[in-house]
């Protein structure tokens, strides 16, 4: 049985699909691409598909990411392009691997993402990041289908920083953008939490509803502040076999 990890998005208009409409999507898409799919046991038998770490709805992703069983070996690109093909334009699949190596979710420690504020003052923006940032703890509410639970968004944040409106979208209205690297704990600290964590230390409040795009997910490197790239282990270990042939060859 051959696994293969898979790398995808959700871009414009597509942000909207919650995670069982892109779970029907996906499974078209692998009988359109005649993927040689591994079923499970037991009476209703269904693909072998792994998620991981889903977004939530609403929000845009370059960085979603899923694993597959097959039956029979097929190769990485070869089948993302078969599969990209077959599914909407938003919903792209931009990188497949196979899997080498264990732990994929264990991998996906940490989350980029970026907050587009329309109607809101950079300068006001980096005050409200600012209060947040020194807090020791900023307490937030969400409703769940079990009552509102109150927990601290702050703990889970590693960095929040206010960038300049980007160059390649002009706007005669203020702007802020936010970038967010926050941990994955329990319980989940989301883009949206933290937005309501700037709203109560410095009453900072969009007049419409942010833009929010997950940029990365992976493993946090404490030495470098940076979120790495949970498919590179996967992509090495398949890379040293040939290196070792390579070095077999080699003339003494």
């Amino acid at each position: 049985m051959q696994r293969i990890r898979l790398r995808y998005t959700k871009r414009g208009r597509l942000r909207f699909t919650s995670h069982r409409d892109f779970q029907r999507a996906f499974e078209r898409a692998l009988r359109r691409a005649e993927v040689p799919m591994a079923y499970s046991a037991g009476f209703t038998p269904h693909p072998k598909v792994s998620y991981a770490n889903a977004a939530p709805t609403g929000t845009g992703s370059e960085a979603e990411y899923l694993e597959i069983a097959l039956t029979q070996a097929r190769d990485p690109e070869k089948l993302r392009v078969l599969l990209d093909e077959s599914m909407p334009t938003g919903l792209d699949i931009i990188d497949a691997v196979e899997a080498r190596t264990s732990g994929l979710a264990d991998r996906l420690t940490a989350s980029v993402w970026e907050l587009r504020l329309d109607g809101v003052d950079p300068a006001d923006a980096e005050r409200a990041v600012a209060s947040f940032t020194a807090a020791e703890s900023v307490e937030v509410q969400r409703k769940t289908k079990n009552g509102i639970r109150t927990f601290d968004a702050r703990s889970a944040v590693v960095q929040l920083e206010t960038h300049g409106p980007q160059a390649d979208r002009p706007t005669d209205q203020p702007c802020a953008i936010l970038r967010l690297v926050v941990r994955h704990v329990t319980p989940a600290v989301r883009p949206d939490d933290v937005l309501s964590g700037l709203r109560a230390v410095a009453d900072l409040a969009p007049p419409v509803p942010a833009a929010v795009t997950r940029l990365a997910q992976g493993l946090f490197d404490e030495e470098t502040g940076t979120v790495t790239d949970p498919l590179a282990p996967d992509r090495e270990a398949a890379e040293a076999p040939t290196t070792a042939a390579a070095a077999a060859k080699a003339p003494a």
